[in-house]
C-alpha cells in the first residue's frame, strides 16, 4: 500500500517561496491502477519524483508497505528505487545501442539477479508485453513507438517492483497504440498485483483507472 500524508515541497527563489506540493495526502491500495491529472506546473512531476525517491519532501511522509521512504538514508533510497520502483517514461529512455532484450537484462543486473537467470526472465517479460523473439533482438531505432514503450514497461517490471510510476506513458503514441499500452498496464496491475500510478493528460485513460487524483497548484482537488 502507498500512503502519502501531508506531503509538502517548497523551493526558494528570488521572488519568494514556491509551493510545488502543498499538503498532499493520498492512499493507493496494493494492485490498484491510479492516475494523476492536472495542468503543466500543477506539481505532477514533483510528486512522482518524491514517490520515486528521486527528491526529498520539505515535510510529510511517503509510506510504502509501512516504511517511510522520505526518512531513508541515501543508500537505502537507492536500494528502494532499484527494488521497489519501476519507472515508465514518455520518451521511453531506452539505451539506444542495446537491444530490447539487453535493455531489460541490464535492469535485472542492476537489481542483483544472478547472471544465469537474467536472460530467461528478460525474454519472458518481453513476451508478456507482446514482443516476439526477433523484435526482442532489435535495437530501439528498429522498433515502433508502441514497441519501445512495451520494452520500457518490461524493464520497469524486471525486478518485480511494488510500484510502477508512469510519466505520460502514452504521450508519444497515437490513440489506438496508447489504448493498447493502457490496457497492458491495467492487466499487469491485476496479474502482477503491482500498484501503478500514471501521470496523464488523456482523460479517456484517467476515467478508466481505479482512482483518479487531480492536482491543481500543488494541491489535490476533488
Amino acid at each position: 500500500m502507498l500512503v502519502v500524508k501531508n506531503l509538502t515541497k517548497s523551493f526558494t527563489s528570488h521572488s519568494g517561496t514556491i509551493m510545488a506540493l502543498d499538503n498532499v495526502s493520498m492512499t493507493i491500495e496494493t494492485g490498484q491502477f491510479a492516475s494523476i491529472i492536472g495542468k503543466s506546473g500543477s506539481g505532477k512531476s514533483t510528486l512522482l519524483s518524491m514517490l520515486g525517491a528521486l527528491d526529498v519532501p520539505t515535510s510529510g511522509s511517503i509510506e510504502v508497505d509501512d516504511i517511510d521512504i522520505a526518512t531513508l538514508s541515501a543508500t537505502k533510497q537507492t536500494s528502494y528505487r532499484a527494488h521497489k520502483i519501476g519507472f515508465v517514461f514518455q520518451h521511453y529512455n531506452l539505451i539506444p545501442n542495446l537491444s530490447a532484450l539487453e535493455n531489460v537484462t541490464l535492469a535485472l543486473e542492476f537489481g542483483g539477479m544472478p547472471a544465469r537467470l537474467r536472460q530467461e526472465r528478460a525474454e519472458q517479460l518481453l513476451r508478456d508485453v507482446g514482443l516476439n523473439d526477433d523484435e526482442q533482438r532489435r535495437r530501439p531505432s528498429r522498433l515502433s513507438g508502441g514497441q519501445q514503450q512495451r520494452v520500457s514497461i518490461a524493464r520497469a517490471l524486471a525486478n518485480r517492483p511494488a510500484i510502477i510510476l508512469a510519466d505520460e506513458p502514452t504521450g508519444n503514441l497515437d490513440s489506438e497504440t496508447g489504448k493498447k499500452i493502457f490496457d497492458l498496464l491495467h492487466s499487469l496491475s491485476r496479474s502482477e498485483n503491482t500498484t501503478i500510478l500514471a501521470v496523464t493528460h488523456d482523460m479517456d485513460i484517467a476515467g478508466k483507472t481505479d482512482k483518479t487524483f487531480r492536482l491543481k497548484d500543488g494541491k489535490i482537488t476533488t
